[in-house]
C-alpha cells in the first residue's frame, strides 16, 4: 500500500484543488506580492511629511526609498537558494513575517533611524518574495496560457500601487506619515493564510530550483551588497549644494571595483561547480541578456518617475498628498484593465513587439508632462500619467516571457532572480538619479526645493528630469528588438 503524500505536497494539493489549483497558487503568491510592492510605493507620498518631522533633508528623506530598493535588490538573488534549501512554503512565509514585522516597526518609530532599519526590513522581504511569481508562470503554467497568467497576476498585482498612494496619501492628510505603514499588514495576514493552504513545499513543475546541499554565496551577497551600497552613497554625495564631489567619485570608484569583483567571483564559483549567487551562463543567452538590458533601463525609469511624480505634483504643482494620490488613481485603473488584456496577446504575439510599444508609449508620456503648467487642469496630469501607465501595461506581462523562456528549466528560477535583480538595480539608481538631475536642474533655474511656493522655473526643472527618462525610454527601445521570440503556439486551455 503506497504511503499518502504529505498534504503541503505538489501532488497533495492538485488531488485536492484539481486543475484550478496552479491559478490559485498564483493569486496566494500574488496577495503577498501587492504587499510587498505596496509597501515600495506608498511612502513616496508621505516623503515630505516624513521629512518635516523628522527635519531632513532630501538627501537624507530619500534613504526612504533608496534603503528599501538597495535591501530588496541585493536579496532578490537569495530567492533560489531560499527555494531550494527552504522551499516555497517556509520561504514565502518568512517573507511575509519580515514585511509584515517591517511596516509595524515603520509606524511605531521614534526616530528616523528605525524608520529607515524597517524600511531596509521590508525591501529584504520583498526581494526575496518577488522573483517567486515568475518561477511559478514558467514551472505551472503551460506555454500557451503563461501569457494569461502573467496578464492576471499583473492585473492583480498593479492594484497595490494604483490603490495605495490614494488610500495612503487620505491617511497622511489625516492621521499623518506613520499610518502608511500600517498599510501592509492586513495584506500581510491574508498572505499568511492563503500560503498555508495554497503554496507547496516544492517547487511546481517538478524541478527543483538549485541544489540543496549548496551553500549560499556570502563572498558573492557581499560584494553585491556593498557594490551597492556604495554605488547608492556615491549618487546620494552628488545631490544637494553640500554635495561632496571627491567623495562621491571615491565611492562610485569603489562600486565598479566591486562589481567587477563580483563578476571575477561568480565565473570563479561556476567554473569549479559551486552554486554561484548569479549564475553568469544566462547572459550568454541573446534574448535573456537583451531582457536584462531592457530591465535595467526600464527600472531606472519606473522607478525613477515613482519617486520623482508624487514630489512634481506636491511641490511642482502644490497638490496636496490625497490629491497627489487621487490624479494617479484612474491610471492604475486602466492599467490594470491593460495588462488582462496584453496578458492575452503575449501568447500570440511576439513579445518585443509589446515591449517595444509600452516603452515607446512610456516615453511619449514622459515627454508630454512638459506641456504642464501653474494653472493646467488636473484631467491634463491624469491624461498624461494614464498613458504612461497604459505603456507599464504593454511591458509587464511580456518582458519577463520574452527573456525567459528561452532558458532551460533548470536555469528558470536563477534568471528570474537574476533579471529582477536588474530590474530593482536599475530602480536603485533611477531613485537616486532624479533627485541629482532634479536638483541639479533646480540649482541651474535658481530655485530650490526648500522654498515654500513652486514657480515656472521649478516646474523647468521638473520638466527637464522628465525628459531624462523619457530619453531613457528610448535608448531601452533598441534593446527591446532584440527580444525575437517566438509566440508559444495557441493549443487551448
Amino acid at each position: 500500500m503506497n504511503a499518502l503524500p504529505p498534504p503541503s505536497s505538489i501532488a497533495a494539493l492538485q488531488a485536492r484543488f484539481g486543475t484550478r489549483y496552479r491559478w490559485l497558487l498564483l493569486v496566494a503568491v500574488m496577495v503577498g506580492i501587492m504587499a510587498s510592492i505596496m509597501s515600495s510605493t506608498i511612502v513616496n507620498v508621505a516623503i515630505p511629511d516624513m521629512s518635516q518631522h523628522f527635519s531632513l533633508g532630501q538627501g537624507r528623506a530619500q534613504w526612504v526609498t533608496s534603503g528599501f530598493m538597495v535591501a530588496m535588490t541585493v536579496s532578490m538573488l537569495t530567492t533560489p537558494w531560499l527555494l531550494a534549501r527552504y522551499g516555497y512554503r517556509r520561504t514565502y512565509v518568512g517573507s511575509m513575517l519580515l514585511l509584515m514585522a517591517g511596516g509595524i516597526g515603520g509606524g511605531l518609530a521614534g526616530n528616523f533611524t528605525l524608520v529607515l532599519a524597517a524600511r531596509v526590513a521590508e525591501g529584504v522581504a520583498a526581494g526575496v518574495v518577488q522573483p517567486i511569481a515568475a518561477i511559478i508562470i514558467m514551472r505551472a503554467f503551460g506555454t500557451h496560457e503563461q501569457g494569461r497568467a502573467s496578464g492576471m497576476f499583473g492585473m492583480g498585482v498593479v492594484l497595490a500601487p494604483a490603490l495605495g498612494p490614494s488610500v495612503g496619501g487620505v491617511l497622511v492628510d489625516l492621521y499623518g506619515w506613520r499610518s502608511i505603514f500600517f498599510m501592509v499588514v492586513p495584506l500581510c495576514l491574508l498572505s499568511l493564510w492563503m500560503a498555508y493552504r495554497y503554496v507547496p513545499d516544492s517547487a511546481p513543475g517538478g524541478v527543483e530550483a538549485g541544489r540543496k546541499g549548496a551553500m549560499i554565496d556570502w563572498r558573492g551577497m557581499l560584494l553585491a551588497g556593498t557594490g551597492t551600497l556604495c554605488l547608492l552613497n556615491g549618487m546620494v554625495a552628488l545631490q544637494g549644494q553640500g554635495s561632496h564631489p571627491l567623495q562621491a567619485a571615491l565611492l562610485l570608484g569603489a562600486a565598479l571595483a566591486l562589481l567587477a569583483g563580483f563578476i571575477g567571483w561568480q565565473r570563479r564559483m561556476l567554473a569549479t561547480g559551486r552554486e554561484p549567487l548569479m549564475n553568469l551562463a544566462l547572459f550568454g543567452n541573446r534574448p535573456f541578456a537583451m531582457g536584462s538590458v531592457v530591465a535595467f533601463i526600464y527600472g531606472t525609469a519606473l522607478f525613477g518617475s515613482t519617486y520623482l511624480l508624487p514630489v512634481y505634483m506636491q511641490l511642482g504643482l502644490n497638490l496636496s498628498a490625497s490629491h497627489a494620490g487621487t490624479v494617479l488613481l484612474p491610471a492604475g485603473i486602466v492599467l490594470a484593465a491593460t495588462i488582462a488584456i496584453v496578458g492575452r496577446l503575449a501568447d500570440r504575439q511576439p513579445t518585443w513587439l509589446l515591449v517595444t510599444t509600452g516603452l515607446g508609449l512610456l516615453a511619449v508620456s514622459f515627454a508630454l508632462m512638459m506641456t504642464l503648467t501653474l494653472s493646467s487642469a488636473l484631467w491634463l496630469l491624469a491624461l498624461w500619467a494614464t498613458l504612461g501607465r497604459i505603456g507599464l501595461g504593454f511591458i509587464l506581462p511580456s518582458l519577463n516571457l520574452g527573456s525567459l523562456r528561452p532558458l532551460p528549466a533548470e536555469l528558470v528560477s536563477q534568471g528570474a532572480s537574476a533579471i529582477s535583480f536588474v530590474r530593482m538595480l536599475g530602480g536603485a539608481i533611477g531613485v537616486s538619479l532624479c533627485g541629482i538631475v532634479l536638483e541639479w536642474r533646480l540649482a541651474a533655474h535658481g530655485d530650490s526645493l526648500a522654498l515654500a511656493a513652486s514657480s515656472p522655473a521649478r516646474l523647468a526643472a521638473f520638466n527637464e528630469s522628465f525628459l531624462m527618462l523619457a530619453a531613457l525610454c528610448v535608448l531601452a527601445m533598441a534593446a527591446a528588438s532584440q527580444l525575437r521570440v517566438a509566440p508559444a503556439p495557441s493549443t487551448g486551455d
